[in-house]
């Protein structure tokens, strides 16, 4: 049985997301107990070739580099053999790195896709409208004033990406959240927590300084098991959370009123999703530095791919994680003689695409 889930809105509307192009047909399989499974052919088809991509970058980071290995050296280290210099290159250097930008961009990609379906905005990732930019700063504060272990920091930068989604939430929340109110005052937020950051790199020491402005950029160099673990926690409990919240968010996408009159309790799911949101952003921010715009790109990219309507979690956490562990290949080995953080590669690639965006939206009505 085939149905539609095309949901039609004003073209004047602001915080209307951009259009996917055709509504996709689901599917239902029908499951005991008079249960039903929908799925989008379609969407499924994408999200295999992102595991493809997605096995293509993992073999290429763990063979590729100044001391090439075979793919069967590579097995031979996975399966407790190997010389001890190929356990040292793959499990001490290369893999960690490569589990840490897998689990980080996936964590973004979630994160934007949460963050723009609940704002009905392309622009509402947490790295535009200041979350991400809380996160570092909360980190910061912990790297510069106060000290402290990598866990310490982590809390620094869920603390600090907490108080910013409570601050951006409250000042846009009058008359009830708005897509478009709570972009300009995330912007508005985020650059005054960019000043601040900027303070307290310019009262450190040099090395604090230059050590912190290198973890802004974001950067997966020197990435270890000790970063890998904690992101590999967050996501196997904000995930499922997430995936558990996409239905009601679902519902949430075509207003308060909608989701209301079908038992939705709006500000409730809505304070919930931003929790997780806030979570997933500040432990990818606290592992790898705020990385841009991997949360901005990654849910649109899979929503043109897929042409389904609804936030598409899993599929833009796939796009995370391919986006993020290419651009690191790229930066590493492909861009320049030395080795760039990542964070200046996927910088200059959605600054463009940020341009292009938001030059989009203003040419169809919904800037």
């Amino acid at each position: 049985m085939n149905t539609s889930t095309a949901v039609h809105r004003p073209a004047d509307t602001p915080q209307s997301p951009p259009a996917a192009t055709r509504p996709v047909p689901l599917h239902a399989v029908r499951l005991p107990a008079g249960r039903s499974l929908r799925w989008h052919p379609r969407a499924t088809a994408v999200c295999g070739l992102l595991l493809v991509a997605l096995l293509g970058a993992v073999v290429w980071t763990l063979t590729v580099g100044d001391f090439p290995l075979p793919v069967s050296g590579v097995l031979d280290v996975l399966t407790g053999g190997g010389t001890r210099g190929q356990r040292y290159i793959v499990m001490e250097v290369r893999l960690p790195r490569l589990l840490t930008a897998l689990l980080v961009g996936a964590a973004m990609g979630l994160a934007g896709a949460l963050f723009q379906t609940l704002a009905r905005n392309p622009l509402g990732s947490p790295d535009v409208i200041g979350f991400t930019v809380g996160s570092a700063t909360g980190a910061l504060a912990v790297i510069l004033v106060i000290g402290g272990s990598a866990a310490v920091v982590a809390g620094g930068a869920v603390v600090g990406g907490l108080l910013t989604a409570l601050l951006v939430y409250l000042l846009s929340r009058r008359g009830g959240t708005q897509g478009y109110r709570l972009v300009l005052v995330g912007i508005g937020v985020s650059s005054l927590l960019s000043s601040l950051n900027a303070y307290l790199i310019a009262r450190a020491s040099f090395s604090d300084a230059q050590s912190a402005a290198v973890w802004l950029t974001g950067s997966l160099n020197a990435r270890g098991w000790e970063h890998c673990g904690p992101m590999a926690a967050v996501l196997t409990v904000l995930l499922p959370a997430a995936l558990l919240l996409g239905r009601p968010l679902r519902m949430l996408e075509m207003g308060d009123d909608v989701a209301s009159s079908l038992g939705i309790p709006a500000e409730r799911i809505r304070i919930w999703l931003v929790l997780v949101g806030v979570g997933l952003t500040a432990a990818a921010t606290a592992a790898a530095g705020p990385i841009p715009f991997v949360a901005l790109i990654a849910p649109q990219a899979v929503r043109r791919l897929t042409r389904a309507t609804g936030p598409n979690l899993l599929g833009s956490a796939l796009t995370g994680a391919v986006l993020l562990a290419v651009s690191d290949i790229a930066a590493q080995r492909l861009l320049a003689p030395t080795q760039l953080p990542v964070g200046v590669l996927t910088g200059l690639v959605g600054g463009c695409y940020l341009v292009w965006l938001i030059a989009r939206q203003w040419r169809t009505g919904h800037a």
